[in-house]
């Protein structure tokens, strides 16, 4: 999230390493792309919603608008410019911890330096009552972000509940925003099952009433990161492992009283790879039993031992892996699409997912813009960015379903589609001067093209996502890539 900034200056040196180690493109460089090596099958490419569908979700002009930009490979005009749809298919619906009622004379105790777009309204707003039919529920609560969530869902994206903090009520001192001290728990003891209770009411009140299937549920944001605090930005909870590992039996045993059996849990959707590590580390085997996705932020910037991780989590304990939120202040995005094909090289995810595609920081933004306020009560939508191209590079070409390939090289990922029999192949050229890349497809069975031809886009040196051709040579196919550019190629009828 936006609190990134500072960690990620010191994150820029893991990403020099990372790329070092694994080689860099350098001209006339040779990929073989390996069928008979996979990294399992392909879920989506995703987005949290709050804070900018609290925003933009019940906008007349702006809600259809995004929700197509988005959630499908429409293209869509913003300010004038027309855009291809980055055809996301996961929806990450943040469940709130606020709410502004008084219950027996208390009252939510609110960080002042938190600003209104990143309050986001919780449902069950009194404690005395945990029958969600009560009135101690609201569920008229964050109506522009279940918008988004429904429109999303309409257009074919599947959802995640996470929530980055408890209801304020839960918390040791009523403030969403954290303790009064870093690293201390704010999550009250006796509020344990209180908290996975309202999410497992919300994920059965979404099942019923909004035609939402969440597909898991992700009780932790961010647990073990020292900024959680009671002067904070945004809502944010520590919870120390030990009563991590206390609320996820009740979570289970909430989702599963309510008939969401088949819901996944989530944990922890910590900060980095290591707090991941550290974290799955603590937990004993009846802990794990309850995981059954191992959700991780990608605030490392392509750095951390990713390798460690998918081997402990997935090759070991035969857990899912999800690249579940990342984002960084590269203005013109091409370190998060270098961090991108150093994920799927390393950690193997089989989702990932940016923070916010729209975002209030020019340099982490998308498409920016500019939130509500009292001297401008309606959001302005600014400029749209290299980044968002970027993204759109792998979010339209490698798609649900496909077959992630080895490559052997981190600026390189390719994916298969064997129902259509279409490879994808996205590269980065991370040199310095224009690169011919050739890719070596001798280890499939068939490749035929078009007659020969493929597809091609670039982005990157003048290019937003300009489409191009290219040409096979047997089962061989060299494309020129500008330096700091990115590309993607679909070649066609390709058999393992």
């Amino acid at each position: 999230m936006m609190r990134r900034r500072a960690l990620l200056a010191t994150a820029g040196a893991g990403v020099l390493a990372s790329m070092l180690g694994t080689g860099t493109a350098r001209a006339d460089s040779t990929i073989a792309v390996d069928p008979s090596k996979d990294y399992g099958t392909w879920e989506g490419w995703g987005t949290s919603l709050a804070w900018w569908a609290k925003v933009f979700g019940n906008s007349a002009e702006y809600s259809d608008v995004f929700a197509d930009l988005f959630f499908t490979d429409k293209w869509a005009s913003v300010n004038g410019k027309s855009l291809p749809g980055l055809n996301l298919s996961i929806a990450r619906y943040n469940l709130g911890a606020c709410s502004w009622n008084n219950v027996n004379g208390a009252t939510m105790v609110a960080s002042p330096n938190i600003p209104p777009h990143k309050q986001i309204e919780g449902f069950w707003q009194d404690w005395r009552n945990e029958d969600p039919t009560s009135s101690a529920w609201n569920w008229n609560a964050d109506a522009a972000q279940r918008t988004m969530l429904v429109k999303a869902t309409q257009r074919g994206a599947i959802s995640e509940l996470f929530a980055n903090s408890p209801m304020w009520w839960m918390c040791v001192n009523h403030n969403p925003s954290g303790a009064p001290n870093r690293l201390q728990n704010n999550l009250q003891s006796w509020n344990y099952r209180q908290h996975a209770s309202h999410l497992a009411a919300v994920a059965l009140h979404a099942q019923q009433n909004w035609g939402v299937n969440f597909t898991s549920v992700e009780p932790f944001n961010e647990p073990s990161a020292s900024y959680w605090y009671a002067q904070g930005i945004q809502e944010g909870c520590y919870i120390s492992r030990d009563v991590q590992a206390a609320v996820l039996p009740h979570l289970r045993g909430e989702l599963d009283k309510r008939g969401l059996t088949s819901a996944l849990i989530a944990a922890s959707d910590e900060t980095s790879i290591d707090h991941a590590r550290a974290t799955w580390s603590t937990f004993g085997p009846s802990t794990r039993a309850l995981v059954d996705r191992v959700n991780v932020h990608g605030y490392q910037v392509g750095g951390g031992p990713r390798g460690s991780l998918y081997d402990e989590v997935v090759t070991t304990s035969g857990k899912g892996l999800w690249s579940s939120e990342t984002g960084n202040g590269d203005g013109e995005g091409f370190s998060m699409a270098t961090s991108l094909l150093s994920d799927l090289y390393a950690l193997h995810p089989t989702a990932w997912a940016y923070w916010q595609p729209l975002d209030t920081n020019p340099n982490w933004a998308m498409i920016q813009y500019t939130p509500p306020s009292t001297t401008n009560p309606v959001a302005t939508v600014g400029s749209v960015k290299n980044k968002y191209y970027l993204m759109a590079q792998f979010s339209r070409h490698i798609r649900p379903g496909m077959k992630i390939l080895h490559t052997g090289v981190a600026y390189t990922a390719a994916a298969l589609d064997e129902t259509t029999n279409k490879l994808v192949i996205v590269a980065a050229n991370t040199s310095t001067t224009l690169t011919n890349l050739t890719f070596d497809l001798s280890r499939f069975t068939t490749v035929t093209g078009r007659n020969g031809v493929v597809n091609r886009w670039n982005t990157g040196a003048g290019d937003a996502y300009a489409a191009r051709s290219a040409t096979l040579n047997g089962k061989s196919l060299t494309v020129p890539i500008n330096a700091r550019c990115v590309q993607t190629v679909e070649v066609e009828g390709v058999f393992r």
